[in-house]
């Protein structure tokens, strides 16, 4: 009881004293508690958008949205603390609309020893690769799936760790409806039974289960309250050879998102990977049928997401590479993907002083096979698939080859082609589109000028007949490190069918960063687009406008 008592006294302090830090970093004296052992970070970003009817810009009463936070984290001896102020006033275009206002979304207390670890409020995390859970942040996005609840993690010997945890999700500025309830195990078997030898083969066990309870209050259907979704994964490694794979069943699910079938599901995921000198191989492959897992059963879109489902195709920075991006299909999808890496030395004459990198990807991504019930006692089921069953649709095909050489020690060049397969109707929910295919060439040059000046172009083309057309992309970019650079580009839909709407899209930029500050300011057009990541999507309208953004850590 002496004990507890302490403990809590000694978290209302920390609180206290994080309550105290805000105040004081807002009246603009943060330099009196430079002694306290508190850290963290923030990011404002506000746009103020201007008429533009001719790129369909849409009006902005306020004139300027802001998006902001500010991360605190305190911590000393086994404890810490911590909370994140957000702003959203309003919300940039693009985000959802439910995000307007501010608050203190983000706060909690956590103690850890050598054995325990015990954080009380908000929390993320993941099991396994997250095809039964995965609790994070993606600000870019607007996407916050945090728990609100209890977690516990306890090694109770080397190698053999365990979690558990309760809570309800964020929903914006509320908690989802739904209660989440998961456990996940992981046994390091070197680490158990060898801990001080090292050994050629690497072996790792776990598994997971996680489940949500919702009352069921649907007038029309008789809904399952409880449902569960459990699975294993093996990771190996030996050498340059890697192997990961994990699986997950989820019960019966009926909610929005699969128009209330009963039918189960089921996901599996496979990587191999193997490295040497000069050289990388890896291959994935995902399988997974209806396994949209989220505590509301009538939430939609990216809400209130219990688990994450990555999709099997390459991250394009390239803003062509990326102008048609893959959304992770939760009713349904088979994907696969190849990669290899070569570096050809140069002690080959035609490789250059320096050795050129050659980069293979090729993913593709379809349908699976479902065969419908449409009479009998299993008609809520909806439909019959099985594992590894493969559909004739293709939702996203991508191949891509890029050759990186330096030239000489002031000139290196990047060479990228691509061709890409994009179900416009299947990803984006929509009906007419069919599909876009469409071939991109990009040629990057970096030049160093001096040792601290150095000048970056882009020259990108994608060419395609369907949807808008074809585009064209320049860009310029000059940087003096360690502080500043400026870079403007130029969007050019040259091959609209519509002429109207042959438009150029332009944006100048200027960057300042000291220390662990930086600040950008920038002018121009935003075309309306998708913006992904990791298969997680949002919708970005067209606007014009300056942009503003500041990020600092301290």
């Amino acid at each position: 009881m002496i004990f507890m008592e302490k403990t809590i006294v000694r978290l209302v302090r920390i609180y206290s004293v994080l309550f105290s830090c805000l105040a004081l970093a807002y009246a603009g004296r943060a330099q009196s508690i430079s002694n306290v052992p508190i850290h963290g970070n923030t990011q404002m970003d506000a746009q103020y958008y201007q008429n533009d009817p001719a790129i369909g810009a849409p009006e902005v009463p306020e004139q300027m949205l802001f998006n902001g936070f500010t991360n605190f984290t305190y911590e000393q001896d086994n404890f810490s603390a911590g909370l994140r102020y957000e702003a959203y006033l309003d919300p940039i275009l693009g985000y959802d609309a439910r995000y307007e206002g501010n608050g203190i979304p983000y706060r909690y207390l956590t103690y850890r020893n050598n054995e325990l670890e015990v954080t009380a409020g908000n929390f993320y995390d993941q099991f396994g690769m997250g095809m039964a859970l995965r609790a994070y942040n993606e600000w870019g996005l607007g996407f916050d799936n945090s728990i609100d609840g209890l977690r516990i993690k306890y090694q109770p010997v080397r190698g053999v760790s365990f979690k558990g945890l309760v809570g309800k999700q964020r929903d914006f500025w509320t908690k989802g409806v739904g209660i989440v309830r998961g456990a996940d195990a992981e046994w390091n078997l070197n680490e158990f039974f060898n801990p001080d030898t090292a050994r050629k083969s690497q072996w790792i066990i776990g598994g997971s289960f996680v489940s949500k309870f919702q009352a069921d209050e649907d007038p029309t259907y008789i809904l399952p309250q409880n449902v569960a979704t459990g699975g294993g994964r093996l990771s190996y490694a030996r050498g340059g050879f890697t192997a990961y794979g994990e699986y997950v069943f989820k019960s019966g699910d009926p909610s929005t998102s699969n128009n209330f079938i009963f039918k189960d599901g089921q996901a599996m995921f496979v990587n191999l990977g193997y490295t040497q000198k000069g050289l990388g191989i890896t291959a994935s492959t995902k399988w997974l049928d209806n396994m949209s897992f989220r505590s509301d059963r009538y939430a939609s879109v990216n809400s209130l997401l219990i688990n994450y489902m990555p999709a099997i195709t390459k991250n394009h920075t390239y803003l062509l590479a990326a102008f048609y991006p893959y959304a992770t299909q939760l009713n349904g999808e088979f994907g696969a993907q190849a990669e290899v890496f070569y570096h050809l030395p140069k002690d080959l004459s035609f490789a250059g002083p320096y050795g050129t990198d050659f980069t293979f990807n090729y993913s593709r991504t379809q349908a699976i096979d479902k065969q419908p019930i449409t009479s009998g006692v299993d008609t809520a089921l909806g439909y019959t698939t099985n594992l590894f069953s493969i559909g004739q649709e293709i939702y996203y095909e991508d191949f891509n080859v890029t050759i990186d050489r330096k030239v000489n020690k002031k000139l290196r060049t990047i060479l990228t082609y691509m061709y890409q397969n994009y179900n416009k109707d299947q990803i984006e929910g929509r009906v007419g589109f069919g599909h876009v295919y469409s071939n991109i060439l990009i040629l990057e040059t970096q030049y160093k000028i001096t040792p601290k000046k150095s000048l970056r172009t882009e020259l990108q083309v994608l060419i395609t007949e369907q949807d808008q057309g074809s585009w064209g992309v320049a860009l310029i970019e000059y940087s003096i490190a360690p502080h500043w650079f400026v870079a403007a580009f130029d969007q050019y839909n040259y091959g609209n069918p519509i002429p109207a709407k042959q438009l150029h899209y332009y944006t100048g930029q200027v960057g300042y960063t000291r220390g662990a500050n930086r600040v950008t300011i920038g002018y121009g057009r935003q075309r309306a687009g998708i913006l992904c990541v990791g298969g997680v999507c949002r919708q970005v309208p067209s606007a014009s406008g300056v942009t503003l953004s500041v990020t600092s850590s301290f």
